[in-house]
């Protein structure tokens, strides 16, 4: 099976050449991305990619979380990788110094993600969720919630997760159910929530679930939602994690694939939790985080393209079938490898320009991202951003749609043997 190489040279042309990584490098507070800190950033995550993260991607899949008396153990290997992921700085990648970050435009974090997902997407899934969780806490928590939970988050020692869907309620979250209370300084959170990506595991010391719920006196429908921080452990004053919330988890998912990443079903029995911004506007800062989702997971496609196409690239190498019929000087009739094929050459080059097509697409997002950021202008900063509000959904739906096409084509580059668990193809 083929390990997987960060595509470096493609990589710093869209950057360079179609992002313009030179230009964004120059807005307040992005100086220090400099195109030899920036080259010396996607080499080392080019190195971690591939020393750590890929060795332990086909196992991971193989072997799968385990869920058992509410805990989830995570397969051989992540808990470690994840230790090094965050003493390598690379979960603080594109937040504020403030909070711990490294400050670095989006334009950079984005090559290095899509570097995560292509090298471990089970792995990847836990800061991606994180990061979004950070996001809406950036721009939506109180002073106070951002002092206690924003720093240990940043630096990754503390994971973050987004609760939405309900049994009842799939993408309609008119109909969600669960209660939210009114304590004192915080509320008691209870319901049930699915398809909570990493919602419980043993990689960090606590886990922040961001969680929509309703107060007694909400409306009906979507605006009477409010989100809520409800913590794995409930902080201590000096920030260590504390109590055990009772949030447990019920099961983990039995899925298609990333069997690595545990899909947790999320039960809550009155655990403490507390209102992000303003009451009956939860679902308005749940798409802070959506949006950031939206954007990893067309960032998915594009990587499971470069995965796919790089296995497929290996293989057609490799595998030898039929007879080379042109005359030679070494004789006739000689078995060569299917990349000599016409119709191989074809797809793989399909698989190729279609992967480069979406990175081109995703990382020009990202760079108008940093300008709808930064940009010193407003009315420029407003233009740019919506850019990004038209882009995302496209990022998303195209990416996803072509990166399934290119990974069948994969299959199909590696005809019968694609089907057999042990090339890779499949996963």
């Amino acid at each position: 099976m083929s390990t997987y190489r960060a595509p470096l040279k493609d990589m710093k042309f869209v950057l360079n050449e179609l992002a313009g990584l030179g230009e964004v490098g120059k807005l307040p507070g992005y100086e220090e991305a400099t195109p030899d800190t920036v080259d010396a950033i996607l080499e080392e995550a080019s190195k971690f990619a591939s020393g750590v993260l890929d060795p332990i991607n086909y196992s991971g899949d193989q072997e799968g979380s385990k869920w058992a008396d509410g805990a989830v153990k995570t397969p051989k290997g992540f808990r470690e990788a994840y230790k090094q992921f965050c003493e390598g700085g690379w979960n603080a990648l594109p937040f504020e110094a403030e909070w711990g970050g490294q400050g670095l435009p989006r334009l950079v974090s984005t090559p290095v993600q899509e570097m995560w997902k292509s090298s471990n997407m089970s792995f990847s899934l836990c800061p991606l969720l994180t990061q979004g969780a950070i996001e809406a806490l950036l721009l939506r928590g109180s002073p106070e919630l951002q002092r206690r939970y924003l720093p240990k988050m940043v630096e990754g020692s503390w994971t973050g997760t987004m609760n939405l869907t309900e049994p009842q309620a799939g993408s309609d979250l008119s109909l969600v159910r669960t209660r939210a209370e009114r304590q004192g300084d915080h509320f008691l959170i209870s319901g049930q929530k699915i398809f909570i990506t990493y919602g419980e595991h043993d990689m960090s010391e606590n886990i922040v679930h961001l969680v929509l719920a309703r107060t007694p006196e909400a409306p009906e429908g979507v605006k009477g939602i409010s989100l809520f921080v409800v913590p794995k452990f409930v902080p201590n004053a000096d920030g260590t994690p504390g109590k055990r919330n009772p949030a447990k988890c019920a099961s983990i998912e039995h899925k298609l694939g990333i069997h690595a990443s545990p899909t947790a079903v999320m039960v809550y029995d009155k655990a403490v939790g507390y209102l992000v911004g303003e009451e009956n506007r939860g679902l308005e800062y749940m798409f802070i985080m959506m949006n950031a989702a939206r954007f990893a997971v067309g960032l998915e496609g594009v990587a499971i393209a470069e995965r796919a196409f790089q296995r497929a690239l290996a293989f057609a190498k490799e595998r030898i079938q039929g007879r080379d019929l042109v005359q030679g000087a070494q004789g006739t009739n000689a078995a060569v490898p299917i990349i000599r094929h016409p119709d191989v050459r074809r797809m793989l080059m399909l698989m190729k320009s279609q992967t480069e097509a979406m990175r081109a697409l995703a990382y020009t997002t990202a760079a108008a991202m940093d300008y709808a950021h930064k940009h010193p202008d407003a009315e420029a900063r407003k233009q740019h951003q919506a850019f990004v509000d038209l882009m995302i959904p496209v990022v998303k739906g195209w990416s996803t749609e072509t990166g399934i096409e290119v990974a069948s084509l994969g299959v199909q580059v590696h005809g019968g043997m694609g089907f057999v668990e042990e090339t890779g193809a499949a996963q």
